[in-house]
């Protein structure tokens, strides 16, 4: 099969990626083979592609928002048979016996795998899957508006959780990219008020689109204190910036795998009164399937852009320079 491999990583101006034969996965006994129609582009494709995430696997084919269909079984799989429509998340494997899983916090579990950095992901013709992994799919929506729910939606739904958001409160939003807006559109279900902090004009002329009830530059003030902010940016400088942003016991949560260096905290203006600043690592299966419900509750629906899988340096380039709103779909031309 035709999939893309990270080479070396460095800038994706240099090209990272390189279109390479890998034989069809063969999957092992709890897994499925699934053939893949579409996968989102998302920010940790572009840490890995350029070594911002350490090498976990040379030559690793990236993709950890798939949407596909399932092409074959592992000898003790049931439950799923093939042509069923499966969703392949960043969350690949957990050990399922640590303390942390046993307590429900598998996304701590340090045995913990991921799609796309530990093994080959969906920039390919096929991908494989645990199937106590792999997502069932609702129906009525197509494979390019699934995509970007299974990293992007269920990443900033965690993330929405860890913030803290009492209900009817004030959410400021710094970065509005592919998680950004499906969080928003969710916390706005909820009754909250928005406020997104972003660099692109594209990108704020969606958040108020979509309902937020500001939209400014990312180093703005927002128009009223924040009980709750999520940072989507990579931009560590934005830490503070957030928190002086915070009401009194609001908090910060950090949706992102990989952050610039942040600068020295003032206790006094950005700490003080009790505000928290949290971080966010993946996400559990059932993070995962709650959102999903949520989503199709709601009506959450990913503003997106298409390119052929062929093309997928240039989505990743297009993400890394901003040039998009919403999320990015490859398509699976390879076969």
């Amino acid at each position: 099969m035709r999939a893309w491999a990270v080479t070396g990583p460095r800038p994706v101006e240099e090209e990272p990626l390189r279109l390479v034969e890998k034989p069809v996965p063969v999957p092992e006994d709890d897994e499925l083979l699934v053939r893949v129609r579409a996968c989102g582009v998302c920010r940790t494709d572009l840490h890995v592609a350029e070594g911002d995430l350490p090498v976990h696997r040379p030559g690793v084919t990236p993709g950890h928002e798939v949407v596909g269909v399932v092409a074959g079984l592992g000898r003790a799989v049931s439950g799923f048979a093939p042509g069923d429509r499966v969703g392949v998340a960043w969350l690949r494997r957990t050990d399922g016996t640590c303390a942390y899983c046993a307590r429900g916090a598998e996304n701590l579990c340090p045995a913990s795998r991921y799609t796309g950095w530990d093994a080959d992901g969906g920039y390919a013709e096929y991908t494989t899957v645990p199937a106590g992994f792999a997502y069932r799919l609702p129906g009525g929506v197509d494979d390019v508006a699934l995509a970007p729910l299974l990293c992007a939606g269920i990443i900033g739904y965690r993330a929405l959780r860890r913030a803290s958001l009492p209900p009817g409160g004030r959410l400021g939003l710094y970065g509005f990219g592919g998680s950004a807006h499906l969080c928003a559109q969710v916390a706005l279900a909820q009754g909250a008020t928005v406020h997104v902090m972003t660099r692109g004009e594209a990108s704020r002329r969606l958040a108020l689109e979509l309902g937020a009830a500001s939209a400014q530059d990312a180093y703005a003030s927002p128009p009223e204190p924040l009980d709750s902010a999520i940072l989507f940016a990579p931009v560590g400088d934005l830490v503070p910036v957030a928190l002086r942003a915070l009401d009194r016991g609001g908090v910060l949560s950090v949706a992102g795998i990989h952050l610039s260096d942040t600068p020295p905290l003032h206790y006094e203006s950005e700490l003080f009164y009790e505000k928290e600043l949290r971080s966010v690592t993946s996400n559990t299966r059932e993070d995962g399937r709650e959102f999903l419900v949520l989503a199709a509750r709601h009506g959450v629906r990913a503003t997106t852009h298409t390119y052929p899988m062929s093309e997928a340096p240039r989505a990743l380039r297009d993400l890394k320079a901003g040039r998009f709103d919403g999320a990015a779909v490859l398509v699976n031309d390879l076969s």
